[in-house]
């Protein structure tokens, strides 16, 4: 074959791009820089992360997808075709593309991914969902009669779902991941201090000291913000124990997802679940305690990935080899059994 089948990591926060035979050659942040008069595209991904916040008037950094789908259909177009045209610099004939998918996005929002991916170069457009590609990407040998429960915590969503037989059993997409922890910081702090700091801000202090279950020694960190009683700069500190009470309302929601998948899932894979243990993959995952605190609200041992944010990646990048096999847009495997049944 003269055309390069590529993988794509598809983030709400970040893209990855994998090339077979290559790897991981990609990895960058999901903003673009526009500029608001002429519609011109600026910058893409580290470059444009580095302007949010920061631009002037007449030029404005967005992130493209909200919540794992597409909100800005044209920026996520070219963004995507920058991040194409950067890995394969030339080829005469266009590339197939494989593009990872929450587990929980309409047939209209996988119809968007797919004319992205076409409108961005793509020969043929396949999709595969997240929690699969990162089971493979974690190891799992999926294709087994054998219960395995993946949550997958990335910027926009967090999946989590229960495979077996190479499909999704039981599954749940929901909207509170990455992005909603950095919102609760930014809540928290403005309610506890009395004091604004921006989205990298709070990410930065979400990487540096969040956690979500009690860590072995308290760690703080000095951070920067405005004060809202005096408009002025504010330095001040902020505590590993703050960050679980800001964390408290987010990290919920994801325990009781796990929790409703889990009661939904035939019994025989609950106990196979219960021998093989929970994997957790993503950015999420790398929270401190995470794992500590599925597993002591669910009595299954858990476990955060070798790799965690690369897995989805790697399983879409090892799913390219069967591409000959699969149908053009979604190949929710699961999905197509029931088409077939």
């Amino acid at each position: 074959m003269f055309s390069k089948d590529i993988g794509i990591d598809l983030g709400t926060a970040s893209i990855l791009v994998y090339v077979k035979g290559k790897g991981v050659v990609l990895r960058e942040p999901s903003v673009v820089a526009i500029d608001k008069n002429t519609g011109k595209l600026l910058k893409v991904g580290t470059e444009a992360q580095q302007m949010l916040g920061r631009t002037p008037g007449n030029i404005v950094a967005i992130r493209p997808l909200r919540e794992g789908v597409i909100s800005d259909y044209d920026m996520t177009e070219k963004m995507l075709k920058e991040f194409v045209r950067k890995v394969i610099s030339f080829t005469l004939f266009k590339p197939r593309l494989l593009i990872c998918i929450p587990s929980g996005i309409t047939e209209v929002e996988e119809r968007a991914v797919v004319d992205a991916g076409i409108q961005a170069g793509a020969r043929r457009a396949f999709l595969i969902e997240e929690p699969v590609a990162a089971a493979i990407g974690a190891g799992i040998d999926i294709t087994k009669p054998d219960g395995h429960m993946v949550v997958d915590i990335g910027g926009g969503t967090a999946d989590i779902a229960v495979i077996s037989l190479g499909g999704v059993v039981e599954s749940a997409s929901i909207k509170t991941a990455g992005d909603k922890f950095d919102e609760a910081i930014i809540k928290y702090i403005r309610r506890r201090h009395n004091v604004l700091i921006g989205e990298r801000t709070a990410e930065e202090l979400k990487m540096q000291i969040g956690c979500v279950f009690p860590p072995e020694e308290e760690r703080s960190v000095e951070i920067k913000g405005r004060s809202l009683m005096t408009g002025l700069p504010q330095v001040f500190t902020v505590t590993s124990s703050e960050m679980i009470e800001a964390f408290e309302e987010p990290s919920t929601r994801i325990l009781e997802a796990i929790h409703g998948v889990l009661e939904r899932t035939p019994p025989e894979l609950v106990a196979d679940i219960s021998n093989n243990g929970i994997v957790m993959t993503g950015g999420g995952s790398l929270i401190q305690g995470f794992d500590k605190l599925i597993e002591s609200h669910t009595g299954i041992e858990t476990h955060v990935a070798d790799d965690a944010i690369s897995c989805v990646a790697y399983g879409t990048g090892k799913s390219l080899d069967s591409l000959d096999a699969m149908q053009d847009g979604t190949i929710n495997l699961s999905r197509r059994k029931q088409l077939n049944a």
